[in-house]
């Protein structure tokens, strides 16, 4: 008697690995927009409402960065 199988390991991890590909590329456009956002919205605020926080004009690439990516820089 003879078996016939087919293995789609191949294929699978192909689509595993494109599906991780597009999940991590929009994950991290979902972060990009996060940090602009940040970025937008401390632009905005006024010397005084930074000093309340702590920041300086400077400071705000530094606190959005560490804000959305957890990046100490």
């Amino acid at each position: 008697m003879a078996y016939a199988s087919h293995n789609r390991s191949g294929l699978n991890a192909l689509h595993l690995d494109i599906s991780a590909f597009i999940f991590h590329g929009l994950r991290r456009f979902e972060d990009f927009r996060a940090y602009r956002k940040t970025l937008s919205e401390l632009s905005v605020l006024s010397e005084g409402q930074l000093a309340d926080m702590g920041l300086s004009r400077s400071g705000i690439h530094r606190a959005a960065l560490e804000s959305v990516y957890g990046v100490n820089v």
